[in-house]
């Protein structure tokens, strides 16, 4: 017979914080939580760039019943669409019994994710080597970008206006390419540098052929040709071809499970797809709720949000506007009345690195979906911060639906920050909070999630749909 809880321990529970973690999940919703993320890994596999993300989230809301949204039709409740915008950003939206009457509900999060761009004018030969001179993308650690296999993906428009899509070393026995290193019996200049001037972003070069062009009849650049022969002859693209193209390079790692328990996924650009594809999921997984349903995957967070596929751009505005036109009201007024949870990742606590976290105020691995009132930097600038009224709804939704969540700052106050998509929402007169899943080493090539974290985000998306 359990004994009875004293006083001390009832007036604990009911009034100190108690948060939850793996422990208090059953065998089942782990079970739950591993299926989902065979799912996960294989969107993670397809997407490392942008255009791929939107193409396979595409063929995944095909299959779901979404179809393409055409501005000039109307649309009934459970009504389910796609909307493009220019290869590189998606909604899905599934309407509701309300419309936009009152507001939409918006899931947002970023498919963007730090990686190597390459220049302009990228191909160059030195001493028989060919290499591509590159421009890095986002917040990087660059020495981590060094001697690890690197594929090439991306889009060339040729001079006829031409698209050819590349993708190059996804294969298992295609060829890669990487940036070299140099080696430590040479290295003592090089690491008593600072970090941040060991390795800077001119040095970024990636070796992509040494071997010369065999018919030639001069000796003028012959790597260099070789290689635009070989680009030539499989995708029909010429030098000039590089001046408009957009193409990177992203670590050729595929997801794989971590840890002896397999409780972890490692693989790349899990900021932001991890919270990406929980939000396409709870899309799929809405029925017919009161109120319109949005699922947005953006572009260009990592480097500040700006063009017009990223969320500065008034794609989005516009497509609630018009949405709120076939509804009979005004899109500011379906604006100022939408909810919108910022899907993005959030620093879990490492303890290998404890110093740059404040423990207390830290998420951590299998603590569940992470709730992040504020980002941005020193004295909370570039934030939108949450209001109190809003958290207490989201606190409210995460507990009466029994979803595992936690709250977590990104580090030490005066020790660095990060921004999110949430102050553009802000910006459009929209309440908003970030929710996302913890990650270790991120902006890695290899970042690292815990599986019941990425499903917690997964619910949390279904119930804010469904409430």
């Amino acid at each position: 017979m359990a004994e009875e809880k004293t006083k001390t321990e009832l007036l604990r529970e009911k009034l100190m914080n108690n948060p939850k973690d793996i422990k208090k999940l059953s065998a089942e919703e782990i079970k739950n939580a591993d299926e989902f993320c065979e799912g996960y890994k294989a969107f993670l596999n397809a997407s490392p760039v942008e255009r791929e993300a939107v193409r396979y989230t595409k063929q995944l809301a095909e299959k779901a019943g979404f179809t393409g949204y055409d501005p000039d039709a109307s649309y009934k409740p459970g009504d389910r669409v796609y909307y493009i915008n220019r290869g590189k950003a998606i909604a899905l939206a599934v309407i509701g019994k309300d419309g936009v009457k009152n507001g939409a509900r918006l899931a947002i999060a970023h498919i963007d994710s730090p990686r190597i761009d390459l220049k302009p004018n990228p191909l160059y030969e030195a001493n028989n080597l060919a290499l591509f001179k590159t421009h890095y993308y986002g917040g990087l650690k660059k020495y981590q970008w060094t001697a690890i296999p690197l594929t090439l993906h991306g889009t060339v428009v040729k001079l006829d206006g031409t698209a050819v899509d590349i993708v190059w070393g996804d294969e298992e026995n295609e060829s890669c390419f990487c940036v070299t290193d140099l080696l430590p019996h040479l290295a003592q200049e090089q690491v008593t540098k600072p970090m941040a001037k060991a390795f800077t972003g001119e040095d970024l070069n990636v070796l992509v052929g040494s071997r010369p062009y065999e018919e030639a009849e001069d000796e003028k650049e012959l790597v260099k040709l070789n290689v635009m022969s070989i680009l030539n002859e499989k995708y029909g693209i010429t030098e000039g071809d590089f001046l408009s193209a957009e193409l990177c390079l992203v670590p050729s790692f595929k997801a794989k499970d971590v840890g002896f328990d397999r409780s972890m996924i490692g693989g790349y650009g899990h900021d932001d797809k991890v919270c990406a594809y929980p939000a396409v999921a709870a899309a799929f997984g809405v029925e017919v709720p009161e109120a319109t349903c949005i699922t947005y995957l953006t572009d260009k967070e990592e480097i500040g949000s700006d063009g017009n596929t990223g969320m500065q751009s008034d794609f989005l505005r516009y497509f609630i506007y018009d949405l709120a036109r076939q509804d009979g009201v005004e899109g500011y007024h379906a604006m100022s009345k939408s909810t919108c949870l910022s899907a993005d990742v959030n620093a879990a606590f490492d303890p290998t690195y404890a110093s740059a976290f404040e423990a207390k105020n830290s998420c951590y691995i299998n603590g569940g979906v992470v709730i992040s009132k504020y980002t941005g930097h020193g004295g909370k600038y570039d934030t939108s911060d949450a209001s109190a009224e809003y958290m207490g709804k989201i606190r409210s939704l995460l507990e009466t639906n029994g979803i595992v969540w936690q709250i977590g700052e990104l580090g030490r106050v005066d020790l660095g920050g990060g921004g999110t998509i949430a102050k553009y929402v802000a910006n459009m007169n929209v309440d908003v909070v970030d929710l996302g899943v913890p990650v270790l080493s991120m902006h890695a090539p290899f970042e690292i999630v815990s599986k019941t974290d990425v499903y917690m985000a997964y619910r949390a998306f279904l119930e804010f749909f469904k409430a």
